[in-house]
C-alpha cells in the first residue's frame, strides 16, 4: 500500500462487483489513515456546467460538462485544477501533487483564471473508510497506477480505462485488451 496516494490511479479490474465503478478509472486526491478520497476520470455528464455553477462553464476543459466523480454526495462539487505555474501559494487553491491541485469554487473564477491550465468539475467523489481501500486492492478489484495530468482533463474519456492499461509495463498492458467477460472469447 506504500505506492498509494495522491495522484494514482485506481483502474476498476473485471474482478470489482460495484456497478459504480465498472470500467472506472479514479484520480486519488488524498490518502491518509482515515481513509482515501477520490474522484471517476470517466464518467461525464449531460449536465453543462455554466447551468449549474455559472461562471466556472467558461473555464473548464471541453467537454463543458459536469463528470460524475463517484456515488457520494453526488448533490456537492468537486474541482481539480492544473496549475499553470509551480506556485502553491494560489488562493483558492490546494495543491494534490505536482501541479495538480483543488480548487475552491467559492473563490471568484476572475482571482485563479490566469492561474488554471485546466479545470474539471465533479459531482461527487469516491471515497473509502480506513484500511477499506486497501482490502479492495488486495481482493483485486483495483490496478494502482501512476497517473498523468492529461488522464484527468482529456476531452474523450471513452477510451481512457483502455489507454491507462495499455501504458503499463508488462502484464499490466494486456488486461487493456482483454474482453469483459472472457468467458465469450
Amino acid at each position: 500500500m506504500s505506492d498509494v496516494r495522491a495522484g494514482m490511479l485506481l483502474v476498476a479490474t473485471p474482478a470489482l462487483a460495484d456497478p459504480n465503478f465498472a470500467e472506472t478509472v479514479v484520480l486519488l486526491l488524498d490518502v491518509n489513515d482515515d481513509g482515501s478520497v477520490g474522484v471517476v476520470l470517466n464518467r461525464p455528464t449531460a449536465l453543462a456546467v455554466a447551468d449549474v455553477l455559472g461562471p466556472w462553464g467558461e473555464v473548464v476543459a471541453e467537454p463543458e460538462v459536469l463528470f460524475q466523480g463517484g456515488p457520494v454526495e453526488t448533490d456537492g462539487a468537486l474541482a481539480v485544477a492544473l496549475r499553470r505555474g509551480d506556485d502553491t501559494g494560489v488562493l483558492g487553491l490546494r495543491e494534490v501533487v505536482d501541479r495538480l491541485a483543488l480548487l475552491d469554487l467559492d473563490t471568484p473564477v476572475e482571482l485563479v483564471d490566469d492561474e488554471l491550465d485546466g479545470l474539471r468539475i465533479f459531482a461527487g467523489y469516491s471515497g473509502w473508510g480506513a484500511g477499506q481501500l486497501e482490502q479492495e486492492i488486495e481482493e483485486g478489484s483495483w490496478y494502482v497506477v501512476p497517473g498523468l495530468a492529461p488522464d484527468v482533463f482529456r476531452s474523450d474519456t471513452t477510451t481512457l480505462w483502455r489507454d491507462v492499461l495499455r501504458r503499463q509495463p508488462g502484464d499490466l498492458a494486456m488486461h487493456s485488451t482483454r474482453p469483459a467477460d472472457p468467458g465469450l472469447n
